[in-house]
């Protein structure tokens, strides 16, 4: 249990940055919103990486290319996911980028991040 609450956390720390260069590439420098949300996906992806391979799985110890190949496939998924999910939302149910991120980020966070990083990447 305290895994998945120190993944969560990491989760939230990264959609941090996740949503601030979404944001920022959007409404500052003009991004279309799916451009934002992919450089913010990444950059959130970065953090994450980060993050759990050091605190919230202990994996610091091991080899980290083997990691790096794991997180970056389930991560283009996650990428996949994102990307698409926030485009149906906001093109087809009409709501904000914002607000479709957000919605699409926790589903995805909870149903196929965590699970796939605790059982593959970081076991």
């Amino acid at each position: 249990m305290f895994t998945f609450v120190k993944a969560q956390a990491a989760s939230l720390v990264a959609s941090g940055v996740d949503f601030l260069v979404t944001i920022l590439a959007v409404e500052l420098f003009g991004l279309w919103y799916m451009a934002g949300t992919v450089t913010g996906t990444i950059s959130g992806g970065v953090t994450h990486f980060s993050i759990s391979r050091g605190w919230v799985f202990n994996a610091s110890e091991r080899s980290i290319p083997p990691q790096i190949i794991k997180y970056f496939m389930v991560w283009n998924g996650s990428l996949m996911l994102n990307a698409s999910g926030v485009f149906v939302v906001t093109h087809y149910a009409g709501l904000n980028y914002i607000f479709s991120k957000v919605l699409v980020s926790l589903l995805v966070g909870f149903f196929y991040n965590f699970i796939i990083q605790k059982k593959y990447v970081f076991k």
